[in-house]
């Protein structure tokens, strides 16, 4: 049997990277998954390759929230999973930082969120229950220079969490936030981050002296998507190698 058999997932954000891992993983524990993503090349190439059912789903549009979650809904006939996935990074210190670029990454990443979650709240208390994963960050708890817009993005989804983990329990959906740090994506090792970053200082910070495979993130994601996890609500996870431990960062 798999961790979330019987379940239908919508995943954002899932054309590739840690979003790719996580419908390959709820799809191996039995899962049946709609993901959304605004890189349509990449989302129709894992359909294609996995079965999941793909839409085109830019996060900060509520025409295409209603549009996602239609398609699970007519392609399954419910929705019991959400995660949150989709996620941009922009760096650029305050000084240099232009106002468009601090909304664009806090319309994506805090009020995308919070408008999936708006959207969900329908089917899955027709359901009588539900999970909500939110993607957030370590630097949902820290600060880091450069990362104004995404720390402050990232901290917003914690109280996001918190709020509907508190407003949901009601109807016996549970709220949570997965907090990965160091991980291998096209987005953390973008070149334009990269230059910046002092990356043997980084990596000496670290505990476990590595970057984490996607999967190792869609790993606690899937267990609170699933009824295991079911005493889990407005708790923060993080999978971070120990980063938050104090080593330094």
């Amino acid at each position: 049997m798999g961790l979330l058999d019987g379940k239908v997932a919508l995943i954002t954000g899932g054309a590739r990277g840690m979003g790719a891992a996580h419908v390959r993983l709820f799809l191996e524990e039995g899962a049946r998954v709609v993901f959304g993503d605004v890189l349509e090349e990449e989302g129709k190439a894992l359909a294609a390759e996995t079965g999941a059912v793909f839409v085109r789903h830019d996060v900060t549009d509520p025409g295409e929230w209603r549009a996602a979650v239609d398609a699970a809904l007519e392609a399954y006939g419910r929705l019991d999973v959400l995660v949150n996935n989709a996620g941009i990074l922009k760096y650029r210190p305050i000084e240099e930082m232009t106002l468009e670029e601090f909304d664009r990454v806090l319309d994506v990443n805090l009020k995308g969120t919070w408008l999936g979650i708006k959207s969900v709240i329908e089917p899955m208390k027709a359901m009588g229950r539900g999970s909500i994963v939110n993607i957030s960050s370590i630097e949902g708890f820290i600060g880091a220079a450069g990362l104004s817009a995404y720390s402050a993005s990232k901290f917003g989804v914690r109280g996001v969490t918190k709020a509907a983990a508190r407003e949901l329990a009601p109807f016996k959906i549970r709220v949570n936030s997965v907090h990965p740090g160091a991980i291998h994506t096209p987005m953390a090792v973008d070149p334009d981050l990269m230059a910046k970053v002092d990356g043997e200082a980084f990596l000496k910070s670290m505990v476990i002296k590595r970057f984490a495979k996607p999967v190792e993130v869609s790993h606690v994601v899937a267990f609170l998507a699933s009824d295991r996890a079911s005493y889990c609500t407005g708790s923060e996870f993080t999978v971070d190698g120990g980063l938050l431990t104090g080593a330094g960062y």
